[in-house]
């Protein structure tokens, strides 16, 4: 190089890319659908044989009760929003319509005292033709 050129300052190391973080979205709660027709976490807790705080509280909303209690919950208005004509009217039934093979006792009660696996039996021998 000719002595009176001017000399190149060094290339300046590029600094690394920042990247975005890694977010690991929660799936949500399989009866997280419920909360989107109007029903409040506390009306939610309640229609499930809950305390509203089950809901509310963090680790208690993770507890195998509550979400055992909430997934039957689903599972019961899922099958029935296809014979009900949706999911609102599935839960109207849920809260409301009495069940003459359980002594005109609701699907609300049902599941809030433990018998959720008998009224899935029921709603199964319904699916297979059975009567009401």
């Amino acid at each position: 190089m000719p002595s009176g050129a001017p000399r190149k300052a060094p290339a300046k190391a590029k600094p690394p890319r920042k990247r975005a973080p890694v977010r690991h979205e929660k799936a949500a709660p399989p009866w997280s659908f419920v909360l989107e027709l109007g029903l409040s976490k506390k009306q939610l807790a309640e229609s499930v044989g809950l305390r509203p705080e089950a809901l509310y509280k963090t680790r208690r909303a993770g507890a195998t009760k509550t979400l055992t209690r909430l997934a039957e919950m689903a599972e019961i208005l899922t099958r029935v929003a296809g014979w009900a004509g949706g999911r609102a009217q599935a839960v109207a039934w849920y809260r409301g319509e009495p069940i003459p093979a359980f002594g005109d006792r609701t699907a609300e009660s049902l599941v809030k005292s433990g018998q959720a696996a008998a009224l899935r039996d029921y709603l199964d021998s319904i699916a297979l033709g059975g009567f009401a």
